[in-house]
């Protein structure tokens, strides 16, 4: 009697870094179960977004509360008849609190790069931690669709007054998960309800008013001031390090990508993409979320 491969173990971490470039520091933690040293991660909740896993269990493993960075190479392990597979980001610390040594993690140790290195217990944490090191710093521009709206055959007003349906509705905390996870501090959306209302709960929970544009209505699609409104948003956000986030419609997205140098995707409705904007304002990396996994 054959078995086959169960499903995959989904787990996400964060690498933290701190200090000048010739000074440079990160942070591992102590497991005294494995008595190993290593990074912080964990496994994914039911219907949590991965990049919400790698800041709830950094959090939850050294008590600092941070936002994602720039994206690192997944790791893969095998277990059992299956496999683990974990998403890695850097880390940017946003308020340090107090961690209280449990049963999974006693000991939390800042150590210089070369030290941290030899003192890593595992070959593929080295790998991930000399990646961090050499990625460039990024700002992320996460362009969502909005959600799912009601039909137009259905809706007899303006189409610009359209409102999000019931799955609409059920999808929203996953783009809330997002926006959080990233940090996002500047809020931008097509002046049309049913992109308003996609931020709404985001906008509420973190209190940030969503600024209306109008190069991002369905109108401005072919609009050269799209274009130039794109390039310029970049290049500000990487300068001021402000994560943003933009909501608007699924042609607009088709034009903002081809602005960035992004390859044509399939954009269902509350699909966002995130840009990793280097500081010239290029594009670095970027990451698809439409579900609870990620596509690279």
């Amino acid at each position: 009697m054959s078995h086959g491969t169960t499903a995959p173990i989904w787990a996400a971490g964060a690498v933290m870094l701190r200090g000048r470039a010739d000074q440079r520091q990160t942070l591992l933690i102590h497991r005294p179960g494995l008595d190993d040293w290593t990074l912080p991660k964990g496994k994914a909740h039911p219907d949590e977004l991965l990049p919400a896993t790698a800041v709830r269990e950094t959090r939850e493993e050294t008590g600092l509360k941070i936002r994602l960075g720039t994206p690192l190479t997944p790791s893969r392990h095998a277990i059992g008849t299956g496999s683990k597979i974990t998403s890695w980001w850097s880390g940017v610390i946003l308020r340090e609190g107090k961690h209280r040594p449990d049963n999974e993690v006693d000991q939390l140790l800042w150590l210089p790069i070369g030290e941290a290195l030899q003192r890593l217990t595992y070959a593929n944490d080295r790998q991930l931690l000399a990646e961090a090191v050499d990625a460039p710093a990024t700002t992320a521009l996460i362009i969502t669709r909005h959600a799912k709206a009601r039909r137009r055959d259905d809706w007899k007003r303006p189409d610009h007054n359209r409102p999000l349906a019931s799955r609409g509705l059920r999808q929203l905390p996953a783009v809330s998960q997002l926006l959080k996870a990233f940090g996002v501090r500047q809020l931008l959306s097509s002046p049309a309800t049913r992109c308003v209302e996609t931020y709404k709960p985001y906008s509420k929970a973190i209190g940030y008013k969503i600024a209306t544009k109008r190069w991002l209505s369905e109108e401005s699609v072919s609009s050269g001031a799209l274009s130039d409104y794109i390039i310029g948003l970049a290049s500000t956000i990487a300068q001021a390090d402000m994560p943003t986030a933009l909501c608007t419609h699924e042609p607009v997205i088709g034009a903002i990508l081809r602005t960035l140098g992004i390859p044509d995707h399939p954009v269902p409705t509350a699909t966002s993409v995130v840009a990793h904007i280097k500081a010239d304002g290029s594009v670095h990396q970027t990451e698809w979320f439409d579900s609870l996994r990620v596509r690279a």
